[in-house]
This record gives structure tokens, C-alpha cells and sequence, in this order.
């Protein structure tokens, strides 16, 4: 596990994550593929925020289970709370997860070439 630091691109919203980064998840619904994030998932104690939360922007839409963290003054998303699973979901017995997404493109001194990309396709969620 390695500790990687972060920030948005005014350096405003500042964070630090530990992960092994094996891959990326980018997502072609349409806020992720017009936003172009590339996410990591973590655990909660693996993400340390060094900006309060309360100097963010939160945006939520359609269930508004999903919170997406955005810097006010530059506009960048450093990290989100994915949305929670539908009750068809659950019942497939899909695992819930309450962590954080990490966009990896707000990590410092990552070669994102050398990241293994999953494609998720969220467009087709409900």
C-alpha cells in the first residue's frame, strides 16, 4: 500500500489516500464522461480529507444517494461518495460499498499510462 497525496488544480481541496493503485474505473454515464475522472475506490480510513468538507460544492442528482465533491473557486472533482445500490441490485446480491472514489487524476506523480482502465458502464444503471 502506498500513500499518495492530492489536490484539486488550485490546491484549494487537499487530501492524502492509501491504495494500491492496480486500475482505474472510468464510467461512461454522462456527469463521468463528460467530467473524464478516472476512479479508484478506497475504504473510509484510507482517505484523509485535509480541506473540510464544508469548503466543498456538493452536487447530487437523479437517486441523490451519490455525493460528488467538486473545489468552488476551480471546479475539479478530487473524490465522491459512490451512489448506493437499488433494490434490484441488492437482490442480485451485488456487495454494498461505503467508502470513497478517488479520481486519480488528482493524485500527485501517477503515470496514469501504467493504470489498467476497467470500464464501468454506468449508463446503463437505473
Amino acid at each position: 500500500m502506498k500513500t499518495y497525496t492530492g489536490s484539486c488544480h488550485c490546491g484549494h481541496v487537499r487530501f492524502e489516500v492509501d491504495m494500491d493503485l492496480t486500475h482505474v474505473r472510468s464510467c461512461d454515464c454522462s456527469i463521468c464522461r463528460k467530467r473524464g475522472a478516472l476512479i479508484h475506490r478506497v475504504e473510509n480510513d484510507q482517505l484523509r480529507i485535509l480541506t473540510p468538507l464544508s469548503d466543498l460544492t456538493l452536487y447530487q442528482w437523479h437517486s441523490r444517494t451519490a455525493e460528488d465533491y467538486f473545489c468552488p473557486i476551480c471546479g475539479i472533482l478530487p473524490f465522491r461518495r459512490p451512489r448506493q445500490l437499488t433494490p434490484e441490485e441488492k437482490a442480485q446480491g451485488l456487495p454494498e460499498f461505503s467508502g470513497w472514489a478517488v479520481n486519480v487524476r488528482c493524485l500527485d506523480d501517477v503515470d496514469l499510462d501504467a493504470v489498467q482502465v476497467r470500464r464501468v458502464h454506468g449508463r446503463a444503471l437505473p
